[in-house]
C-alpha cells in the first residue's frame, strides 16, 4: 500500500521511511514550528462546517489507511483504530492494543510527529484541511483533562490576584486546549508568547 501514498509525501518518502522518522523524533524545534503552522491552518479552515457523513467517512478511511501503512513498518503488534467525533467537530482516531508506548514518546513528542504526518498527508489526499486528531489509548484525552484543570486554575489566579499568569512552555496542541478552555470565560483572555519550544500561554485578567 505504500505506493498509494508516495505522491503525497516529500521527497518520495515511503511509509517505511516515515515510520523510521517517527521512531527517531525527540524534541525538535523544526517539528514544533511545522505543527504550529498546521494547527493555525486547521483552526482557520472552514472545511469542517457542513461536511456530509459520506465525506467524513472518506476522511476517516483515508487517515486510517495512512496510519495502518505506517504502523505496518513499526514493531507495535496488532493495533485497533477507533473513530470518535470530538467536542469541536474534529475526527479523533484512537489507537489501542499492542505495544504502543513507542508511539507516544517522551512528553508526547512522537505522537505529535505522527499527528502532523497523518494530518498533512490526509489533507493532501482529500484536497483540504479537516481536523484529524490521532490519539493512543486515550493519552490525549487524559492530557486534555489535565490541561483544562491547569487552565481553570490559571484563570482563577489571574482574576483573584489581578495579574497575568504565564504557564509553562507547551506544544501547539496543548496551547490550543488552554485557549479553547478559557475562550468563553469573560473574566480573562489568553495570548501566546515566545518562540519555538519556549512558546507558552499567558492568561490575563480583563
Amino acid at each position: 500500500m505504500a505506493e498509494e501514498f508516495e505522491d503525497v509525501l516529500s521527497p518520495e518518502e515511503t511509509a517505511e521511511e516515515l515510520a523510521e522518522t517517527i521512531e527517531e523524533i525527540e524534541d525538535e524545534e523544526e517539528l514544533e514550528e511545522e505543527v504550529e503552522e498546521f494547527v493555525e491552518e486547521v483552526e482557520d479552515t472552514e472545511a469542517a462546517q457542513g461536511i456530509t457523513d459520506e465525506e467524513l467517512d472518506h476522511i476517516a478511511d483515508t487517515a486510517i489507511a495512512f496510519i495502518s501503512d505506517i504502523l505496518s513498518y513499526m514493531n507495535v503488534g496488532e493495533v485497533e483504530i477507533n473513530e470518535y467525533e470530538g467536542d469541536e467537530g474534529e475526527l479523533i482516531l484512537d489507537l489501542t492494543g499492542g505495544d504502543l508506548a513507542i508511539l507516544i514518546g517522551r512528553h508526547g513528542k512522537t505522537l505529535d510527529a505522527l499527528q502532523f504526518l497523518v494530518s498533512t498527508a490526509t489533507a493532501r489526499m482529500i484536497g483540504y484541511r479537516y481536523p484529524v486528531v490521532v490519539d493512543v489509548e486515550g493519552y490525549k484525552g487524559r492530557q486534555r483533562e489535565k490541561l483544562e484543570s491547569v487552565a481553570y486554575s490559571a484563570a482563577e489566579r489571574a482574576v483573584s490576584q489581578n495579574r497575568s499568569v504565564r504557564l509553562r512552555p507547551m506544544t501547539p496542541y496543548e496551547r490550543r486546549i488552554i485557549h479553547i478552555t478559557l475562550a468563553n470565560d469573560p473574566r480573562v483572555e489568553t495570548a501566546s508568547e515566545g518562540e519555538g519550544t519556549a512558546r507558552r500561554v499567558v492568561v490575563l485578567p480583563v
